[in-house]
């Protein structure tokens, strides 16, 4: 499987910013994964809240704009890639 790229305005894009879902922290807590160059951030799909340190003053207003305005896809590809590990949490307890 291949990482989910959501797809950012031009402008966030040519400042190479990348928001993704990687296929290789689906053990993990459900999360996207913002990236521009050496650094990265990543967000909880659960709680918004930021795993590894950082805030969203660190990201630029349009690329959190972006997020949150797709915030149900990349919750419904993370839960799609990982129905064992369901952003709303597993229901078969």
């Amino acid at each position: 499987m291949v990482p989910f790229d959501l797809d950012l305005p031009s402008r966030w894009k040519r400042a190479k910013w990348k928001v993704k879902i990687r296929d290789k922290e689906r053990a993990e807590e459900p999360h996207v994964t913002i990236l521009r160059g050496p650094d990265v951030w990543r967000v909880s799909l659960r709680t918004g809240t930021f795993l590894d340190g950082g805030a969203w003053s660190d990201i630029p207003d349009g690329v959190r704009q972006a997020i949150e305005a797709h915030m149900p896809d990349l919750k419904a590809e993370w839960d799609r890639r990982c129905p064992w590990n369901l952003v709303g949490g597993n229901t078969d307890d």
